[in-house]
């Protein structure tokens, strides 16, 4: 198989694997891009690991299926998440999201230590962070979550999400903006 720099196998060399019927390789595909699709996932439908789970789930089988059609028109990593994307879509759309804390929203303000009150305060934050969030629209929480949390380019979320890069800079910057905004009382 090709190999990337790291010695581990090429997402091209994966995609011709698996298009072979090799399992190892999409279990392969399933450890490098799985965890990511399902952070992305929780943030998508507002928190709840059942649902995203599931989201994760049904896109991986989704993927499973699809790859042997898989054109390349985009990377690996950026049709996986167009997939889960789409799968989250239709979980909102058919569930009304129930607001949970993302422990993944710590990394935004890391946990006191020894410190009752800021540990306090810190919880305060994500929960105010969660709900700011929430209270985007999709397309700009998609794109910000895409971007901020998952590190993505700005081509890579515009691959995933089936826009243009001006489209995801315009959603980027408005979710930025009223983030902002919300969170204000925070500085």
């Amino acid at each position: 198989m090709d190999q990337d720099t790291g010695g581990a196998p090429s997402d091209e060399a994966l995609v011709r694997a698996v298009r072979l019927g090799d399992e190892q390789a999409f279990a392969t595909v399933v450890d490098r891009y799985g965890p990511g699709m399902y952070r992305y996932a929780v943030r998508l439908v507002g928190g709840s690991d059942a649902d995203a789970a599931e989201a994760t789930q049904e896109a991986l089988v989704s993927a499973w299926r699809g790859l042997p059609t898989f054109e390349g028109r985009s990377s690996l990593k950026t049709w996986l998440y167009r997939l889960v994307h789409r799968r989250a879509v239709d979980l909102v759309r058919q569930r009304r999201p129930v607001p949970v804390e993302d422990e993944q929203l710590a990394a935004v303000a890391p946990p006191a230590r020894d410190d009752p009150l800021g540990a306090v305060l810190d919880g305060e934050l994500l929960a105010a962070l969660q709900q700011a969030l929430d209270e985007l629209p999709w397309g700009q929480r998609s794109v910000w979550l895409l971007r901020e949390v998952e590190g993505m380019s700005y081509e890579e979320v515009a691959s995933a999400l089936s826009m243009t890069t001006g489209s995801v800079r315009g959603n980027l910057h408005r979710a930025r903006r009223a983030l902002a905004e919300r969170m204000a009382p925070w500085r």
